[in-house]
């Protein structure tokens, strides 16, 4: 039997990921709807300058406009969600038995699929992240408050905000692996990216602070998003952030690969 090269398993994910009609609408209309909630935030704060006062113009963070916790939202849930789908999807229809006629070998299939996963919503997340600044900066210039790339912090604050989209396509994708049940796996990918982590909040508690420094959401928010970091004890540091950022997609795949190894399909 001929070993099917790892080219051509990418080329069989790329067409699989892309036959899930979810898959259109998520990057399609989540792409477009999160631009225009910054185009949408930074008018408002157009308009409404005039009325600010001094100490709101002096707290006034340009890049908050670009990109708000509710755009991030959107897109950790919609990107972990697609990543669910892409391999809830081929159980539910079945597809995955011919999949794994074809290739018995489990590792690298899922190896090709986390790879166009990744792909996929890392150019999604990158678009996203440049759409949103550059629409936004071009509305507040005409203020005078906008950003620049060559201000302190921005690059990284555009790069947190890419990545945010790989990182929860993957996560999701190891839950999905997990649950198998698209309903569920949405649920899920909810859950434990967004709405459970609320819950540890910085606290007095320093076990709480410790789990609050280990959801990616938020350590983006309070952290990777700043552009300038607060001298603050009870936040998260930039290294611990790039961690946790790195550690959740590497644990998620090898979640999916444990699972997709182990359990009958």
């Amino acid at each position: 039997m001929t070993t099917a090269r790892f080219r051509d398993l990418l080329a069989a994910e790329w067409i699989k990921l892309w036959s899930l009609r979810s898959t259109s609408w998520l990057i399609g209309l989540g792409t477009l709807a999160i631009v225009g909630f910054a185009a949408n935030s930074s008018l408002d704060a157009y308009n409404s300058w005039p009325d600010f006062t001094e100490m709101e113009k002096a707290r006034f963070t340009p890049l908050n406009e670009a990109f708000s916790a509710l755009a991030a939202s959107m897109l950790v849930i919609g990107a972990g969600s697609l990543g669910a789908l892409t391999i809830v999807g081929e159980y539910t229809t079945g597809l995955i038995r011919t999949t794994l006629a074809a290739v018995p070998a489990r590792h690298r299939v899922v190896a090709a699929k986390l790879t166009v996963t990744a792909a996929v919503t890392l150019a999604t997340g990158t678009l996203i992240s440049a759409g949103t600044f550059g629409v936004s900066q071009a509305i507040l210039s005409g203020r005078g408050v906008a950003a620049s790339l060559g201000d302190p912090g921005v690059l990284r604050v555009l790069a947190a905000n890419a990545l945010l989209a790989p990182v929860s396509a993957l996560v999701g994708m190891g839950i999905g692996a997990l649950v198998r049940h698209t309903a569920a796996a949405v649920v899920t990918v909810c859950a434990a990216l967004v709405i459970v982590p609320t819950f540890f909040k910085p606290t007095v508690h320093q076990w709480q602070n410790d789990l609050f420094a280990l959801v990616p959401f938020y350590v983006w928010r309070n952290c990777l998003h700043l552009p300038q970091l607060r001298d603050d004890p009870a936040l998260p540091t930039v290294a611990g952030s790039w961690a946790v950022f790195a550690l959740w997609p590497l644990a998620a795949a090898v979640a999916t690969l444990i699972v997709v190894q182990r359990r009958d399909v």
